[in-house]
């Protein structure tokens, strides 16, 4: 429903229910309907009121004479017009107001439309106006797209009329269940399975009533808690199809989910089997009595369980509605067969039925069989086994939440209700059953008591019957022989038999619906993508036939095996396994403490959903260790499975919470200890732009910070701060995406700047958090920095020099072409774009050879429309240019190559390591831990420091000496000694010849003259500056010599950084000495650190 601001309108709350939030929408139009109804009443304001009501929704009254008003107001589901009073549109601007409280705004008031996911099956998903649309100014930075009145009013982002209505017309035919048809009634059927009437007087008779009814408690302990984490989790959101499948993976997430999903689907399909077979057992039982053997017991099982699969399958497959009748119907068998089991104990017994065993309430008979007697084989664990699977129907009703109303408040009050009302079933039955019949009975009327005879306290024998024979030869009758006591001790036995029909059938059917359901939900959300196939629905409740047929295979299969004994601790582990994780799933939600974890039902403890996981898993071992072990080999294969294809979801698990918990607690500890050498490591601010753009840098940087330390990926937009401020935004999702999608383990952070240099500026004092915080500035070397305007110049070398003042260490990579290719992945993206719409140019034209005359050319000019066709228009016309004239074979291929040679693996070879100053260790830390990594392990360290020619043995022992207590490992130490020297008067020209475009030679001119260049051209070198510091100029110049002649063939060069002195060097020279030290050689990597130090021989 749309509400429109049109005139004519008073909308009010109910005045009776105080108990709910309301808002008046008001309407300030003079000409309102209230007047047209000549209504005196005063101009009503907005009026709130606040309850504690739970379900606060939203109703609508109407003042006397404005029903007429409102019907005006919605016009068959659409807004009604506004008149000449209010105008929907701006006067100067175009722009669409809502009238919120009376007043203009675009601010929009609360409502559940703009909190629901896309595509939500509950309603449409409305998008509230944007803070920039609220924020910006009007008149210039809105822009109103065509009938922007309509969408503002109607909620951006809600679908077409069209595709609502059919959406309607989808949902009119679904059908949805309460909490008693959906949940109670399910459970109830589910949990009094087949162990109800063929297994419990069994499980009395081994276990004793004592311990029976300990086995019935600690089954439901196992349930109850299991119930309250599921109610907890169920009401933390709305629900969908998938029931513990869904509650687990949107808890823990698709790992979890995902792999218990599996589990649990196959669970239910194997829990179809055990229900068919004792139903089945029933019906040999009954052809036994009648003589009516088909074949011979074991395969006879088979033949009626098989025969009853198809039929269920038929029920299931109809529908969910004809599956419900039929649960209801077999409701009430159920309870009119329990009812004639409490009857029929207090109608006297005959003769026969003592014979068998049942004397009625008796309490010699209670005290007798209070205590146990396992028999040979059996003991309390494997009992319990044996019964717990009667419990695990806990789950049907939320096994099929995407059937329900109202799955938050279904699930909880139906599973809650349903595990107190069975149990209360299941006690009563175990102690009545535990009162009225002995243990070991003949069948034989004529057993009784001779007189004289020794009873030695048997009830049997005290109530006149002599059933000793039983301890040296096979008994058919009493509680541990007989199956069918329930039947013996009914009023009317036929309605135990119907009510076994009914247990099993309905717990079967139950489960037969339930596997597909949770099988469905998982194979859509894709995480296993082999599975898809399964996920396709028909019909209008979109039931799972294809499902139904895989449980309906799976169960024959387990049909087959035709032993209650021997499928029932099987499905023991494999329910066990799901609650445990369905208990997990609520201990680890509330111990990540996300605000998001808000669950309604707040009867719960996380400790006692812990304690109910470690019992669930516990039990499982206790009752079969090698079906557990296999159970949790299963689960933890589909895990590493799920973890590794990493599927596209995010549920906002609990998983992620507790991740931002311990990362927040350890950034928190982090700050509380002091930095120590030992742990030093890089950690970097690499000034890539975007990371795609100069995928070398990143690499490189990588190499030595992957695993180890802090690397954040840093773009600094210059320019008008609103267009920088929105190309940022849109683009940091994306950015973060390539990273991950590449395997690069950093981060992305941008800001947007006047300048560039202020932007990195804010970036090194900024970035980081607690401990870690960068210590190292990456940048690559500036190439083009002679054909650069100055300010790009005094930006780059201020940035060095602001890092050193921070006290932070540089980098400066450099290699042959550079590391830009952003125009490389603008023709790229350009020849993507061409062939994508090439593409869909076929697809039309194809669908379109069909079609004929000038219907079928009128339709595909209409589809190429939509697919919209046409030339971009570029933003810059020389880029553009530039792409157009290039072609696909005419890419820069040396600058794609150069772009990924630090992602290949690097031939043997070396790294020359020349250390000329010590800067606390980094130069020498870097290149030692590149040697660590795969691609570089094949590198050996080459070591290079200067020192006297008359020393260099003394000197090269000393650092062998000072690399072993670093324990660093190198190949060969060199001891360069001619470093201070000359260099070739050709490379001295060299330099100069560079320079002599940025030369002031202000000692060529007069005193006047070269004063006023000064202070024009402040920039450039003046003869003084280049005369104090010609020996470091020297010394530059020599080292490229030396570099050329030692180290043009390694694979990389790390080379100490010279430092420009402020208000010394000016920035052109500085950036000339980096280019004479770095020219033609390999990619070179420029370092100094803070000096500070980062290695330690110490322990």
């Amino acid at each position: 429903m749309s509400l429109n601001n049109s005139s004519n309108i008073f909308l009010d709350s109910v005045p009776s229910n105080t108990n709910r939030f309301q808002v008046n929408v008001i309407n300030e139009n003079h000409e309102s309907c209230a007047a047209a109804n000549d209504n005196t009443d005063p101009p009503h304001y907005e009026e709130t009121s606040f309850g504690d009501e739970a379900q606060k929704r939203l109703r609508i009254s109407f003042r006397p004479g404005n029903q007429e008003c409102y019907d005006n107001f919605l016009q068959s589901g659409e807004t009604a017009k506004t008149d000449a009073s209010f105008h929907a549109y701006d006067s100067h601007t175009n722009t669409y107001y809502l009238q919120t409280f009376g007043h203009n705004t675009m601010d929009a008031v609360p409502k559940i439309e703009y909190y629901r996911n896309t595509g939500s099956i509950s309603g449409p998903k409305a998008n509230r106006p944007s803070l920039l649309e609220i924020h910006e100014q009007l008149a210039k930075n809105v822009a109103v797209a065509p009938n922007a009145a309509d969408r503002v009013a109607n909620g951006d982002g809600i679908p077409g009329d069209e595709q609502a209505e059919n959406k309607e017309d989808d949902q009119a035919g679904v059908v949805k269940f309460g909490w008693v048809k959906g949940v109670l009634v399910r459970c109830m059927l589910n949990i009094w399975g087949v162990m109800l009437f063929i297994r419990l007087s069994w499980i009395v008779g081994e276990a004793g009533i004592g311990l029976g009814v300990l086995i019935i408690l600690l089954s439901t302990m196992v349930t109850s808690i299991t119930g309250l984490s599921t109610s907890a989790i169920a009401t933390n959101g709305f629900v969908r199809g998938g029931g513990a499948y869904y509650l687990i993976s949107r808890s823990l997430g698709p790992e979890f989910g995902g792999s218990i999903g599996l589990i649990f689907a196959f669970a239910n399909a194997v829990a179809v089997a055990m229900y068919v077979v004792g139903f089945a057992e029933t019906v040999v039982d009954l052809l036994k009595e009648s003589d009516s053997m088909m074949v011979d017991p074991t395969n006879d099982i088979r033949i009626i369980g098989s025969i009853t699969v198809v039929i269920l399958l038929g029920i299931s497959v109809a529908g969910m509605e004809w599956e419900a009748k039929a649960q209801v119907i077999l409701l009430i068998i159920l309870l009119i067969a329990i009812a004639n089991f409490f009857i029929g104990t207090v109608i006297p017994s005959n003769n026969e039925k003592k014979s068998r065993g049942f004397f009625n309430y008796q309490a010699s008979i209670f005290a007798e069989n209070f205590g146990p007697r396992f028999t040979k084989g059996e003991g309390f664990f494997s009992v319990f086994a044996i019964f717990f699977p009667a419990a695990t129907g806990i789950l049907a009703g939320a096994n099929i939440s995407g059937d329900l109303e109202d799955p938050q408040d279904a699930i909880p009050r139906g599973t809650m209700l349903a595990i107190f009302i069975t149990t209360v079933a299941y006690l009563g039955v175990a102690i009545c059953v535990g009162a009225c019949v002995v243990r070991d009975a003949t069948g034989n009327v004529n057993d009784t008591i001779i007189s004289g005879m020794n009873c030695n306290g048997s009830a049997a024998c005290g109530l006149g019957y002599d059933f000793s024979r039983c301890r040296h030869e096979p008994c058919q009758y009493g509680l541990m022989n007989n199956f069918q006591v329930m039947s013996m001790v009914s009023g009317f036995g036929p309605l135990i038999t119907a009510g076994i029909f009914s247990a099993t059938l309905s717990s079967a059917l139950a489960s037969l619906v339930s596997a597909p359901k949770v099988f469905q939900a998982l194979c859509k959300d894709n995480i296993y993508k082999a599975l898809q196939f399964f996920a396709k629905g028909y019909g209008k409740n979109n039931e799972p036939l294809r499902g139904y047929i895989l449980t309906f295979l799976i169960a024959m299969a387990f049909i087959l095996i035709a032993e209650l004994n021997t499928i029932a601790p099987i499905i023991s582990n494999f329910f066990l396994a799901s609650y445990a994780l369905i208990n997990f799933s609520c201990f680890h939600a509330s111990y990540a403490k996300s605000p998001g974890w808000r669950p309604a039902y707040g009867i719960y403890n996380m400790w006692v959903s812990l304690f109910g996981a470690v019992l669930c898993c516990a039990v499982m071992f206790v009752i079969n260790w090698w079906a557990a072990v296999i159970t949790y080999v299963i689960e933890f294969f589909l895990y590493i499975y799920v973890t590794y294809k990493k599927p596209e979801v995010n549920w906002g698990s609990s998983t992620q919470a507790l991740s931002y918990v311990s990362a927040l607690d350890n950034a928190l500890e982090l700050t509380t200890v002091e930095d120590h050498v030992k742990n030093f490591r890089p950690q970097c601010i690499v000034l890539t732009g975007g990371p795609m753009t100069r995928p070398a840098l990143l690499d490189i940087t990588h190499a030595f910070t992957k695993n180890s330390g802090l690397c954040i990926c840093c773009e600094v937009f210059v320019g008008p701060r609103k267009l920088c401020v929105k190309e940022m935004n849109s683009g940091m999702g994306k950015k973060q995406a390539w990273l991950i999608k590449n395997k690069i383990k950093a981060f992305y952070a941008a800001v947007a700047a006047d300048c560039f240099r202020d932007g990195v500026r804010s970036l090194l004092q900024a970035s980081g958090l607690g401990r870690m915080k960068p210590n190292t500035l990456v940048i690559g070397y500036k190439k083009n920095w002679r054909k650069a305007p100055l300010t790009e110049i005094e930006n780059y070398v201020g940035i060095i020099h602001d890092a050193f003042d921070f006290e932070i260490g540089v980098a400066i990579v450099r290699i042959s072409q550079g590391f830009d290719i952003s125009q490389v992945l603008q023709v790229q993206e350009e020849l993507e774009r061409l062939e994508q719409e090439r593409l869909a140019l076929e697809a039309t034209i194809k669908d379109n050879e069909c079609e004929e005359g000038s219907g079928g050319i009128r339709a595909l000019f209409k589809k190429a429309s939509k697919l919209n066709i046409t030339k971009t228009t570029p933003k810059n016309d020389g880029s553009i240019n530039t792409i157009q004239s290039m072609h696909v074979g005419e890419f820069n291929q040396k600058l794609v190559e150069a772009s990924t040679q630090f992602k290949k693996k690097q031939e043997k070879g070396t790294i020359d390591v020349w250390w000329l100053f010590d800067d606390g260790g980094l130069t020498l830390l870097i290149p030692y831990i590149l040697t660590l990594r795969k691609k570089w392990k094949d590198c050996k360290l080459r070591i290079y420091v200067g020192g006297k020619i008359n020393r260099i043995e003394e000197e090269k022992i000393a650092m062998a000496s000072l690399l072993s207590k670093f324990r660093i490992k190198f190949a060969d130490i060199h001891i360069i000694g001619d470093i201070n020297i000359k260099p070739s008067k050709e490379s001295w020209k060299v330099f100069e010849e560079m320079i002599e475009p940025y030369r002031l030679h202000e000692s060529c001119k007069d005193l006047t003259t070269a004063e006023k260049l000064k202070r024009e051209t402040p920039w450039k070198i003046t003869d003084a500056e280049l005369e104090a510091v010609k020996e470091k100029s020297y010394r530059q110049v020599r080292l490229n010599e030396l570099l050329q002649e030692h180290s043009r063939a390694a694979n990389l060069i790390v080379l100490s950084l010279p430092v420009a002195r402020k208000g010394s060097i000016s920035d052109l020279l500085y950036m000339a000495w980096l280019e004479i030290l770095t020219k033609n050689l390999p990619p070179v990597l420029l370092v100094r650190g803070n000096h500070k130090n980062v290695l330690t021989f110490y322990s």
